[in-house]
């Protein structure tokens, strides 16, 4: 008894793992430009949003595990491939910057040589 409990855990954390991995997916494929996707050479925004939305739809309103492992193996792609080009082709911020100024170099403000 005390088995089919731990078990139900498991899936449960498992289930939450795969929608947290469609979410923040789906997330970052919306908030990248369009144009990044061509420019870093990938499928295009439209292409991700829909296998990221059903791979989302899949795991909250159909949980058969071969459908959700499938989604969440296009969600890993998308992160470990297709976010880190697009980041690099937008001057690999999140939208906004992060400090400094536009002559900050790699090892801080460039000076000119003064």
């Amino acid at each position: 008894m005390l088995r089919a409990g731990f078990d139900s855990i498991i899936w449960l954390v498992i289930g939450l793992v795969f929608i947290g991995m469609a979410v923040a997916a789906l997330v970052f494929a919306v908030m990248a430009r369009e144009d990044a996707y061509r420019a870093a050479d990938k499928q295009t925004k439209k292409f991700w949003l829909i296998v990221l939305g059903i791979n989302l739809a899949v795991n909250l309103l159909l949980p058969m595990l071969f459908l959700q492992i499938a989604g969440v193996i296009a969600a890993i792609v998308f992160m470990v491939d297709v976010r880190p080009a697009l980041k690099q082709v937008s001057g690999g911020g999140g939208g906004g910057r992060r400090g400094g100024s536009s002559s900050d170099g790699p090892y801080g403000p460039y000076n000119g040589g003064r």
